[in-house]
């Protein structure tokens, strides 16, 4: 099996001390306001991105649905609009088509490495279906246990009577949800159940769970997952780099050291 590693650009590899673009003071504001990080990570995806071809059509198409949206029917009220927003017309075009040259840049260099990924983590992913029922009396829970074990009560009927969640409302039934949504011990006990198992009842926070799995949905590697799995590997490379920025931007900050 391939590594999924996030690995970074060639080009963009072995510059480990970005040289700031910042000064001391932007840095400050944008740090108080908790701007920083997001910006970084803005700067660093259109660096990644800006390669990618983007042909005329796309810009126009962008653009209108930008006015329709936003009501401009006329030249007025559109430079109105920009001028309002502090922004010239070519950088709202090259916001509106930034998402198109992400969606391509991810086509073209992360949906080969998505099968990978995604056989690292299929596991998290299947979807599960579960009856739950949730006490903070402990002996109620193990009572119930039993009453379901032995044919003497059905799960929904208890779970709409006694559950103290949410599920209370949907006689117990949770999901179909990916396994991983799940809390880290419950899907444990999901993970090690067959469909039909009744679960124990056992603690979790400050509830007693009774559960029964339902039935397991496994992931398949469709287009839709193929894209999450290429934007996960993306995203662990941007986070990278946008790292080494806030790094290099240390000693702006903090002479001193």
């Amino acid at each position: 099996m391939h590594s999924t590693q996030a690995t970074l650009p060639p080009t963009l590899a072995s510059d480990h001390t970005p040289r700031p673009t910042l000064s001391a003071e932007q840095v400050s504001l944008l740090a108080r306001h908790h701007l920083l990080r997001p910006l970084l990570r803005q700067i660093v995806i259109a660096e990644l991105t800006a390669a990618t071809p983007i042909h005329d059509d796309d810009i126009q198409q962008a653009l209108e649905a930008f006015k329709h949206e936003h009501k401009l029917t006329s030249e007025q009220q559109f430079e109105h609009f920009l001028r309002t927003q502090l922004l010239q017309r070519t950088e709202l075009q090259e916001q509106l088509i930034q998402p198109i040259r992400l969606q391509r840049y991810l086509a073209d260099h992360y949906r080969s490495k998505a099968e990978a990924r995604f056989l690292q983590r299929k596991h998290q992913l299947d979807q599960v279906v579960y009856s739950l029922l949730r006490l903070s009396d402990p002996g109620l829970a193990h009572e119930l246990f039993q009453r379901i074990q032995e044919g003497e009560a059905d799960f929904a009927a208890l779970a709409a009577c006694y559950a103290q969640g949410p599920e209370r409302a949907t006689r117990g039934v949770v999901g179909p949800i990916p396994l991983v949504q799940a809390h880290p011990v419950l899907a444990e006990h999901l993970r090690t159940s067959q469909p039909g198992d009744l679960i124990e009842p056992f603690p979790l926070e400050h509830w007693w769970l009774l559960v029964r799995l339902e039935s397991v949905i496994p992931a398949s590697l469709d287009d839709a997952t193929a894209q999450t799995m290429g934007r996960e590997l993306f995203d662990e490379m941007v986070e990278q780099l946008v790292q080494q920025r806030i790094e290099s931007l240390i000693p702006l900050r903090f002479p001193q050291t």
